[in-house]
């Protein structure tokens, strides 16, 4: 807990001197207003803005600690974070190269994860912080280049990055791994790699109206990139194959109530071979859908960036090879409920993630009586000190950890810290 503490507090602690060196040292360089903490450096940050070049640096912080279990007393706390290192480049103002566009991502993770070290969610599917996985190690997450043609109807993207960024995208202000982000690559993740692992790629987007497009993608498989020394791996040797997914996305200006909307419809297919769980000696294709539908429900004293927003969220995956069938999550987000915060956001949701009946035979065969479901739930309120700083303290519940029958429940306290340099 100690060791926790200390951490938390040096990261606070890093923040409020990078502030003090920045007031002191420049005449407002950033405030409450500011997209950025260390400010704009006396200009020179918008200034290189409109010659291109946009840098960034983003760090999220998590924090779990155990609140209360069904049969466990002990209780642990555990911190993890990453770092993100950015250069969004635009090629079209540098070089010349009409509606063409680039970014370089370097992602660092450290820290350790509560659901790996607590005894109480021993074999959690979710997980009590979304920011921690993947080896805790420094990768090249993005190196891509995009050019758009046809009058920006057709898009094409090429280079390194995960399916995550562009398919099955989702939100990821929760701090529990089942509300946050690309849910595929949750419950697939042996094949399809979100945020911070990258692979070879390439996605094609073909914008059918001004709200609609469908897009296909290629994603490279290679299980080498998960090793911890090959964060910056930009070989083929160890490709198996590829996944490949296809969605359609309709972003209405004014759906409900005449209020913004995003609705997803997405399938995946993988080529390469993977063990059948009920028998092992014979291979078939990982395969899969997806829903995502984000609909803002009111406006707030006819503020239309204020209000109730809802989510609905599901995946199916193929019985043959995947442990799990199929997830659930749904939710509502308000912001600026209190008209003295305005930017504040209020949200609770929950999920359900459903094993494969394979499996569950396969457990009982062995002893261990499975449920067939996990549900995690979690509420949390985002304070938003400052345009470049929200921290989300959070309350998650865990019930039927592992998906066991008679498994643990269990109360999770959490803070995510999430702020630009």
């Amino acid at each position: 807990m100690d060791r926790v503490c200390r951490k938390f507090c040096s990261v606070i602690s890093v923040l409020a001197m990078s502030c003090s060196f920045q007031i002191t040292f420049a005449a407002k360089p950033f405030d409450v207003q500011s997209p950025w903490m260390l400010g704009d450096w006396n200009g020179k940050r918008t200034e290189l803005q409109k010659q291109g070049y946009d840098f960034s640096l983003g760090y999220t912080g998590e924090m779990a600690s155990l609140l209360d279990s069904k049969h466990h007393s002990s209780h642990g706390t555990e911190y993890a974070d990453q770092f993100a290192l950015g250069a969004h480049l635009d090629l079209g103002t540098i070089l010349g190269w009409q509606d063409t566009e680039a970014q370089i991502t370097i992602t660092e993770r450290n820290g350790h994860s509560l659901s790996q070290t607590s005894d109480t969610l021993a074999g959690y599917l979710s997980s009590a912080q979304e920011v921690w996985g993947r080896g805790q190690t420094w990768r090249l997450t993005d190196l891509w280049i995009r050019k758009k043609f046809l009058d920006h109807k057709l898009d094409i993207k090429v280079g390194r990055f995960g399916e995550g960024e562009d398919f099955n995208v989702f939100d990821c202000d929760f701090q529990n791994l089942a509300l946050c982000g690309s849910q595929v690559g949750n419950w697939v993740g042996d094949q399809w790699y979100n945020w911070p692992v990258s692979q070879w790629a390439v996605r094609v987007k073909y914008n059918l109206q001004p709200d609609l497009y469908a897009q296909l993608g290629v994603y490279e498989y290679n299980p080498e990139n998960l090793r911890r020394s090959k964060g910056f791996n930009l070989s083929t040797d160890g490709s198996h194959g590829a996944i490949i997914p296809a969605e359609v996305v309709w972003q209405p200006k004014s759906a409900i109530a005449q209020l913004p909307g995003e609705y997803r419809l997405g399938y995946y297919y993988s080529t390469v071979d993977a063990a059948e769980i009920e028998h092992p000696s014979r291979t078939s294709h990982k395969q899969g859908m997806w829903v995502v539908a984000k609909q803002q429900l009111t406006s707030h004293a006819d503020d239309a960036r204020r209000g109730l927003s809802g989510f609905v969220n599901l995946t199916v995956h193929d019985s043959d090879t995947n442990n799990v069938s199929n997830m659930q999550n749904i939710g509502l987000v308000y912001k600026g409920l209190l008209d003295a915060r305005p930017e504040d956001d209020l949200g609770v949701g929950v999920a359900r993630i459903a094993i494969n009946d394979d499996v569950r035979d396969l457990q009982a065969a062995n002893g261990l009586v499975q449920q067939n479901e996990e549900y995690d739930a979690e509420i949390y309120y985002g304070i938003h000190a400052a345009n470049w700083l929200t921290v989300r303290p959070n309350i998650q519940y865990i019930r039927h950890v592992g998906a066991y029958k008679n498994g643990e429940s269990a109360w999770v306290g959490g803070i995510k810290l999430q702020t630009a340099f």
